[in-house]
């Protein structure tokens, strides 16, 4: 299955959809949010069809696609213009406002395909207002992009965004207006550290990574509470470069070193808290065949069933649940021989 992304839209204040009580909430499926990515719309039938295999696996999912304009082409089109700590500013407003996303009700899982993979996690580090159980990334760029993509003959759209640039991709204006230009990573090509301009400039990546002096500590805190970060690179992904951002690896792109993420500061000094979720054995590392979101029902499946669907008890959890049922009975039991007497 081949993504390209979506669901029908409504009028923003009627955009999400709403949970009705039921008296079996434990066996409910947790909330679903999908971002989709670069070039994508929220209304896609790709997007359609996820929504529609979450509720075959869990029946009852509630699915809500993400949307940053009022309309399918708009969404697209703000994939490669716009502000992304204004957009996730935005989601997070609309999705802790809800009942059936907020924290204060509910846990929620979270999808994403591409570059919506690191606005999730953007996300779940920056909203107090919602609680993520499971985030699962597919072809994402969690370390950047070294690299930006070419256009279609005929995206126009794409080929605006990247003469924007103009290797200028630093500058003011392009951080706040050009959406890859965000999360654009810069190496010092002899050493293989961020540039300073990166890390002065940079309005997203360097940011959610807490690459620079002064760590956000919320960030930590908020990843760390994840019960699953499961990552998926593609095996012949030509598209992201390089594509082993996708599990936060380094790559020197004239060496082609690669850097793995348990060897490197942001893991061994815990800046975003990845190593605590490892340590936990919340961090997964997975494969897909094929080039870049060439996404198949199989591997889908997979982390629908393996993460995502109604809350599960810990062993702990399970371990006092039987206690408590067999003291009850033992109460029971004790009262009935109390009556006898």
């Amino acid at each position: 299955m081949r993504l390209s992304t979506t669901l029908p839209l409504l009028p923003l204040a009627a955009a999400l959809p709403t949970a009705h009580p039921d008296a079996n909430a434990s066996a409910r499926p947790l909330p679903l949010i999908i971002w989709h990515g670069l070039g994508d719309r929220y209304d896609a039938d790709g997007i359609a069809d996820v929504a529609a295999l979450a509720n075959e696996l869990h029946p009852g999912t509630l699915v809500y696609p993400i949307r940053v304009a009022p309309d399918g082409s708009a969404d697209s089109r703000a994939t490669f213009f716009g502000n992304l700590t204004t957009q996730i500013n935005d989601v997070c407003t609309t999705l802790s406002s809800n009942t059936s996303f907020s924290a204060n009700n509910t846990r929620i899982d979270a999808l994403g395909f591409s570059q919506g993979g690191q606005f999730l996690r953007g996300l779940v580090e920056r909203c107090p207002g919602i609680e993520v159980r499971s985030l699962v990334t597919f072809g994402s760029q969690h370390n950047g992009i070294a690299k930006f993509q070419n256009c279609g003959t005929w995206d126009l759209v794409c080929k605006g965004a990247m003469a924007a640039i103009k290797g200028n991709a630093f500058g003011d204006w392009v951080q706040g207006n050009i959406i890859p230009a965000q999360y654009y990573k810069e190496v010092n090509a002899t050493t293989g550290n961020p540039t300073t301009e990166y890390l002065e400039k940079s309005n997203f990546i360097a940011d959610i990574n807490n690459e620079r002096a002064n760590k956000t500590k919320e960030y930590k805190h908020r990843l760390a509470r994840l019960d699953n970060f499961a990552m998926y690179v593609f095996e012949d992904d030509k598209t992201v470069i390089p594509k082993e951002s996708g599990w936060f690896s380094e790559v020197n792109t004239t060496s082609l070193e690669v850097t793995a993420l348990r060897d490197r500061a942001i893991y061994q000094q815990d800046w975003i808290g990845l190593k605590g979720l490892d340590q936990k054995g919340a961090l997964v590392f997975r494969n897909a065949s094929g080039g870049h979101m060439d996404l198949s029902e199989k591997v889908l499946t997979e982390a629908f069933l393996d993460f995502f669907g109604p809350e599960r008890k810990s062993l702990v959890e399970e371990v006092k649940e039987e206690v408590d049922q067999v003291m009850e009975k033992v109460r029971e039991g004790a009262q009935m021989v109390f009556e006898e007497l």
